[in-house]
This record gives structure tokens, sequence and C-alpha cells, in this order.
């Protein structure tokens, strides 16, 4: 992967993002063993971004359950993350938590009788414990830059918010939106993040249940379908993982009953995804068969 040229390219829209290194790459796969392989830039924090919204998904149905789906939709968008066209012609629902406007909506809900200091300090608490790593925070700076230019996002939160999508006040579900995304993580730390998400919702390190199996498979499945915005087919098609990426040029892979994946390369294709990061999972499910639809 190191040799390969094709890059991508990095985040620009996002000033702090734009800054980062296209040259890095890192990966880690985890087994149920706890097993860790280990490749490149692995241990070099970088700006999950999207990559949180497995995880505030799997608090906010921890907290609602499955009322959860009367705001927010389980199809694919087919459509930019950021689109707003597509959130007017559905009246404010959004179409998957994964896209921008359904991972705001899935914020509001977690920040509902709480501050914005308490449910952004329990979306953080989570994915430390999940990762057993307490030193994982916020990148602040990705944070501001991240709300200085937050312009379409602002324009999804009101849009929804006319439609008695959002209960809190716009302002705080943004601020907390853009923080839960300003996390950064190592491949090493995010690989052990996702491991529940591998072994039907368990921690294999200590065997205790984080979600019931039947949600982690649900999520997998919306993992699948949605993660990857509107190359989530293509993803699907080449890699055959339940994935999630973020623009900072993570992704978070699941081979279900194996393990835990994480990548990282900078650079993106033209839907937002890392680039090198797909070529990289693709490789790696074809040599060792794990794509869930056959080696």
């Amino acid at each position: 992967m190191r040799e390969r040229p094709d890059r991508g390219d990095v985040a620009s829209y996002i000033p702090e993002l734009a800054r980062v290194d296209a040259g890095q790459f890192g990966l880690v796969v985890i087994d149920a063993d706890d097993n860790v392989a280990v490749g490149g830039d692995a241990d070099v924090p970088f700006s999950i971004q999207s990559i949180s919204k497995v995880f505030t998904l799997t608090l906010a149905l921890g907290r609602v359950g499955d009322r959860l789906w009367e705001r927010v939709g389980r199809e694919p968008s087919g459509s930019p993350f950021n689109s707003v066209v597509q959130l007017e012609y559905e009246r404010g629902r959004p179409r998957n938590p994964f896209i921008n406007a359904g991972a705001i909506a899935v914020t509001d809900l977690i920040l509902s009788g709480h501050q914005p200091r308490e449910a952004l300090g329990d979306i953080l608490r989570f994915m430390q414990f999940l990762a057993e790593d307490s030193s994982i925070a916020i990148d602040e700076a990705v944070a501001a830059s991240e709300q200085r230019t937050g312009f379409r996002n602002a324009a999804l939160a009101n849009y929804m918010k006319s439609f008695g999508v959002l209960d809190n006040p716009v302002d705080y579900t943004l601020g907390v939106y853009f923080h839960h995304c300003a996390i950064a993580m190592s491949c090493r730390q995010l690989a052990m993040a996702g491991r529940f998400l591998a072994y039907n919702g368990r921690n294999p390190s200590t065997g205790l249940s984080v979600v019931q199996a039947e949600r982690a498979r649900r999520i997998n499945a919306i993992m699948l379908t949605c993660g990857h915005y509107d190359g989530s087919g293509e993803f699907a098609y080449r890699v055959g993982l339940p994935g999630k990426s973020g623009v900072g040029g993570g992704i978070l892979a699941i081979a279900p009953g194996k393990a835990s994946i994480a990548v990282w390369s900078p650079g993106l294709d033209a839907n937002g995804n890392s680039h090198l990061g797909r070529v990289a999972l693709e490789a790696l499910t074809k040599r060792l068969g794990w794509s869930i639809f056959g080696a």
C-alpha cells in the first residue's frame, strides 16, 4: 500500500483535515483471541469523523430502542452524505443514521435530558470503554474547525428542527455532533472498539455483552448497506464486509465471527471514502476469504 501512487485527496473542506499528510497508511486486524496484526501507521491517532456514528447509533438504541426508527430510516441514501435535497423531499426524516442528517438526529436523542457536556462525556466514555483505553480524546482543533465551517450541517439541523425531528436547541445538538466526529483514535484503538460487532455483541476479552446479538447483527446490516454513503454498493461489491468510513480517512470493517479491522489512509475518493483503505480491505478479504458473500 505504501508504494501505490493513487492516494485520493484529503478532506479539504475541513481546514484541519486539509493539513493531514496523505502519505500515511495504517492497518490493524484483531481476532477473537485478541491476536493483533499491525501494519504501517497503526498507532497514529486520526480524526474518526463519521465512524463515530456507529457508536452513537449503538448508544441511542440502548437508550430508546426501536423508537429511534420513528425519526431515522434504514435505507441507503443514493445521495451525497450532506444532501439537503433528499431531506427536503422526505419532509425532514433522514434516510439512515449514517448520513449527516441522520447522525445529527441520533445525536439529538442522546442529548435529550442531558447537558451537551454530559452527552459528549457519555459518548467519549463509551468509546474508551469499548477500546479499553482511557487516553482516547477529542481533537479540539478539528471540532472548532468543523464548527466554523459546518454551514451545511446547520442547514440540515434547522430543517429537521422545523419538522420536529430534533427536540433540543440546534446549537446544542450540533455542538455535540461536531465534537464526537472530532474524536481522535488510532487504528489499534478503533479495531478494539469495534470488536463487539464481530462477536454477536460481546466483548471477546471479557465475554460480557455490550448489546444483544440481534442488535449487533442489525447494526452490521446498516453498516453494509449505508456505511459508505453513495459508495456503499461499491464497497460491498469489492470488500464484502460491513464497514463504516469517515472523511478523516478511516474505515472500521467487521468480519463477523472472525475479526474487527481498522484501516486508515487520509486520501479520499469521490464519495468521501478512503481510497487506499478500500483497496487494502479488498486485498485482505480476498486473501483471507472473509467476504460475507463467500470466498
